[in-house]
């Protein structure tokens, strides 16, 4: 699971203003939790993390769990299907007035159409409609495509340490891309 381990990047994004306008893909849908989804859940981040996740997996470790919002959790889906999702994490004791944008995912079958972009920019919004100012995000060094998207959201590398700026500095080069 994502979490807030030295062993991810950060990323924060300083304000939640003049966010886009969600733009969902032709074909697809976009919806919020509802009872049942950690198995599209699931699914998708199996395949999304090369993780061992299953629906018993995602109940116990987070939809049970105190930081999901079910009105948060964002699901892109086609013919019904859930195939790509992110969700809002909010937990006590954070920054005030900041929130967290957790397990960004799709499923490999439809990556490349914007669907990584929908989910993360519609938990922006519900972030920013319930009183949060900022947002933050931990991601994996070996993911250029989102991190890309990330950076086209307006999120910034955080550099913590030396580690994380090596490693920051070495994702710019993989990506030909310049970092914030």
């Amino acid at each position: 699971m994502a979490d807030d381990s030295p062993r991810q990047l950060h990323m924060r994004r300083p304000h939640l203003e003049g966010l886009p306008e969600l733009e969902i893909p032709a074909g697809y849908g976009l919806r919020t939790y509802q009872p049942g989804d950690e198995a599209h859940w699931a699914r998708i981040m199996a395949e999304a993390f090369n993780a061992d996740w299953t629906p018993e997996r995602c109940r116990d470790e987070l939809t049970s769990r105190p930081p999901f919002r079910p009105a948060g959790f964002f699901l892109a889906t086609h013919q019904g299907e859930g195939v790509a999702s992110a969700c809002a994490w909010i937990r006590d004791g954070e920054l005030a007035g900041e929130g967290t944008v957790h397990m960004v995912g799709a499923l490999k079958a439809h990556r490349g159409r914007g669907l990584g972009r929908l989910v993360t920019l519609a938990v922006l919004r519900w972030l920013a409609e319930n009183d949060f100012r900022t947002a933050r995000l931990s991601t994996d060094d070996w993911r250029e495509p989102a991190i890309a998207v990330y950076l086209k959201l307006g999120f910034e590398p955080i550099f913590f340490d030396a580690q994380h700026e090596r490693r920051w500095q070495a994702v710019r080069v993989k990506m030909g891309a310049r970092l914030p």
